[in-house]
């Protein structure tokens, strides 16, 4: 019979990844909200967009109803908060899951670009390659 037997003198090669990296891709594998802070970024992006724009308009005008347009200005500003925050949430959302697609997919070529320079100078792991790829086709 065959059993496993856990090896209580682990090597830093074939050690355990951290808790903390596996708990993090899960989330981000899951589709948890992850993003945000991105999404609090973005808001704070478009606040300070409207808040330039609300700042031009009321230098242009004459300092005689100064206080209406600024009170008429903040309440745009709110509502158009309150209208973009969850598009702006859902536009973080993807491209946190895109950013996130893209670096796993990044590092997958990576690595398969390590296997095979460590196949040009090995024999055993080329033929192994070759195997696969003949299994694979079938």
């Amino acid at each position: 019979m065959t059993r496993f037997v856990p090896s209580y003198y682990a090597s830093p090669a074939v050690a355990a990844p951290r808790p903390e990296a596996v708990v993090s891709r899960r989330r981000v594998e899951s589709g948890l909200d992850v993003s945000r802070p991105l999404a609090g970024m973005l808001l704070a992006a478009v606040v300070a967009a409207l808040l330039v724009v609300a700042d031009r308009l009321i230098d242009t005008w004459s300092s005689g109803n100064v206080l209406v347009v600024w009170v008429a200005s903040w309440t745009v500003v709110f509502a158009a908060l309150a209208v973009l925050a969850s598009s702006l949430r859902r536009l973080a959302n993807t491209g946190a899951m895109m950013l996130s697609q893209w670096n796993r997919a990044r590092l997958q070529r990576r690595a398969e670009a390590a296997m095979w320079q460590h196949a040009q100078g090995d024999y055993r792991v080329l033929a192994e390659i070759q195997m696969a790829r003949l299994r694979n086709e079938r």
